[in-house]
């Protein structure tokens, strides 16, 4: 069993990276909040752009040309082929497309949240989860085994894990 000395070492480096480590929680939070809403527009505004492409693209080449998932051709007449997220004029080779997407600071959040292994944010999100298991770890030692705060905050803990399970199971 461990001494009263390593518990309160636990402690009080589990309040330091609590207090560091809040800013962090908080923008997840916020954000995981917000990709809840990916599919909708909330938050979200038009955001129109002009490219420059070839002139008297095809259908079929155009949407290859611009590279934007979902971009679908709607209709075509002989000078301009209409886009489910814009127009391409034939004539000027000009594509007016139009897109809703999150304000610049939201937008930065969402990728954020969504960062990769090939993205620099990789290694914040690395640090964040290493800080939340940390987190997790020492809530446990916070406090010495035979107390019962220790016992009820392990029932808690159970609880939070079956419903978490459960959740993960029957929710989608």
């Amino acid at each position: 069993m461990a001494s009263p000395k390593l518990h309160m070492a636990f402690r009080k480096y589990h309040r330091w990276l609590g207090f560091f480590l809040s800013g962090i929680m908080a923008i997840y939070a916020l954000s995981g909040v917000l990709l809840i809403f990916r599919p909708t527009d909330f938050l979200k505004y038009d955001q129109v752009q002009i490219r420059q492409l070839d002139t008297n693209l095809s259908a079929n080449s155009i949407t290859s040309a611009i590279k934007i998932r979902g971009l679908k051709v709607v209709s075509e007449d002989s000078d301009s082929i209409t886009l489910n997220m814009g127009e391409y004029d034939k004539t000027t080779g000009t594509a007016t497309l139009t897109r809703k997407d999150y304000p610049v600071v939201l937008a930065k959040m969402v990728k954020l949240h969504k960062a990769t292994n090939n993205s620099p944010l990789f290694y914040l999100n690395i640090a964040f989860g290493v800080g939340l298991l940390f987190f997790v770890i020492s809530a446990f030692l916070m406090f010495m085994p035979k107390l019962p705060m220790y016992k009820n905050g392990l029932k808690i803990a159970g609880i939070g894990a079956a419903v978490a399970v459960l959740t993960v199971m029957f929710g989608s």
